[in-house]
């Protein structure tokens, strides 16, 4: 243990039962024999952005789909442990129902209609809503007033859009569905710097202003962290650290390894080789 807010897995942690997400020991399978995730824990407290932190393959996409039950599309299934929203047991709730609890994914790859124009997909978003067209219209304008770049190309075929404001409009369309949980899946990915952090200004504005919760993986920890409160580092289908985002920044372990640098010493890829072989979170 680095620090006393930073701490190295040794297990899995007690779970908090008053979490609005709770995740407990869950285990993955993919095509009944390869194992990906190997009891791994976290929470995620309301009104929070915790940040899902690795590298490719680590396990990050996979743990989101566990939570948002989309695992069986690919031939994977939860066989231990439990997932918990609002302290009841979500995990045999179809993909449909867990949205209509309120809790949404955004895949990776932004995954747009393409041959729908823009606003055709944000009210793809409002399926499972019972609320009323009137009700459904008045919070489109809000999407719109956090996406004013959607308003402007909403009668736009969204094939015909850029990869920011597809991922603008894949975050759009999960915000039509009133949701309390966004499970954000690589916002970053494929976007010029410019754009990522026009995307976690949005994120951290609709967490401020109207209280959504996320759960981001995200491989660009530098970003992620700046942008989050809390955060949890996977490797190899295990949580090996988590902390509070400040705690993870400064930590030395997290620097070197994830980061390229020690201190203000950028390193080399020879010493991160040989630091992948020393790191004591593996010992």
């Amino acid at each position: 243990m680095t620090s006393s807010s930073v701490s190295v897995k040794q297990g899995a942690p007690d779970t908090d039962a008053g979490a609005l997400l709770c995740v407990n020991n869950i285990e993955v399978i993919y095509d009944h024999v390869i194992l990906v995730l190997k009891g791994v824990s976290l929470e995620v407290s309301e009104g929070r952005v915790v940040a899902l932190l690795g590298g490719n393959g680590a396990g990050k996409s996979t743990t989101l789909k566990a939570i948002s039950n989309l695992l069986s599309a690919e031939r994977g299934v939860v066989t231990k442990g439990s997932i918990r929203f609002r302290g009841e047991d979500v995990h045999s709730l179809s993909p449909n129902a867990l949205v209509g609890r309120g809790v949404v994914q955004v895949m990776e790859g932004r995954h747009c209609f393409e041959h729908l124009t823009v606003e055709e997909n944000l009210l793809t978003g409002a399926y499972t809503r019972k609320d009323g067209r009137a009700a459904i219209q008045q919070h489109l304008e809000l999407v719109y007033g956090y996406f004013p770049r959607l308003k402007e190309r909403r009668r736009s075929q969204a094939g015909y859009t850029s990869g920011g404001e597809q991922q603008m409009l894949a975050l759009g369309r999960a915000l039509m569905a009133k949701p309390s949980v966004i499970l954000l899946d690589e916002p970053s990915m494929g976007l010029a710097p410019q754009l990522v952090e026009e995307i976690f200004e949005i994120v951290k504005a609709l967490n401020e202003k109207e209280q959504v919760t996320f759960l981001l993986a995200e491989q660009n920890t530098t970003v992620a962290l700046r942008y989050s409160h809390y955060g949890y580092i996977l490797e190899n289908g295990r949580v090996v650290m988590d902390g509070d985002a400040a705690s993870l920044l400064a930590n030395e372990d997290v620097k070197e390894f994830y980061l390229g640098m020690s201190g203000d010493k950028r390193k080399s890829y020879r010493d991160i080789k040989h630091y992948r072989r020393r790191k004591r979170w593996l010992a």
